[in-house]
């Protein structure tokens, strides 16, 4: 078999002053604060499954405001290819869904530090830095 990287989508969803996280249910980084995301669906666009993903893991909705960045997260059995926008919440509250323990809205300076790895702590200020009214 040969191994593949998995192209994924995350958001960084701004409420304000306030970032959503997701606390990790399943590997990897189970029990970790992270940021709403997963894998793309066949057929699906980058943004459609962006969006798809925050709603299914927290419930809320938001708009696209632009590209952050694209990351490789390389685990031990997996090769993982995360492509991360940052959107602007729209309607909803956070309520844990899909593959999601926890989700709620931080303020910033909370939020990164919940969040244990430092590249998804970059990936959240640079969305603040570029995308914060």
């Amino acid at each position: 078999m040969t191994q593949r990287p998995v192209p994924t989508v995350g958001v960084v969803c701004l409420r304000g002053d306030e970032v959503l996280l997701i606390k990790r249910g399943n590997p990897p980084r189970k029990g970790q604060w992270s940021l709403p995301g997963g894998r793309l669906e066949w057929g699906e666009t980058l943004h459609a499954g962006a969006l798809r993903e925050l709603a299914e893991e927290t419930g809320v909705e938001a708009e696209i405001l632009g590209l952050v960045d694209v990351v490789d997260g390389v685990m031990t059995t997996r090769h993982y290819i995360m492509i991360d926008y940052a959107a602007r919440w729209t309607a909803g509250q956070p309520v844990a869904g899909d593959d999601a323990a926890d989700a709620r809205f931080f303020p910033l300076e909370e939020a990164l530090a919940a969040v244990e790895w430092e590249e998804t702590r970059r990936v959240i200020r640079e969305a603040v830095d570029r995308y914060r009214p």
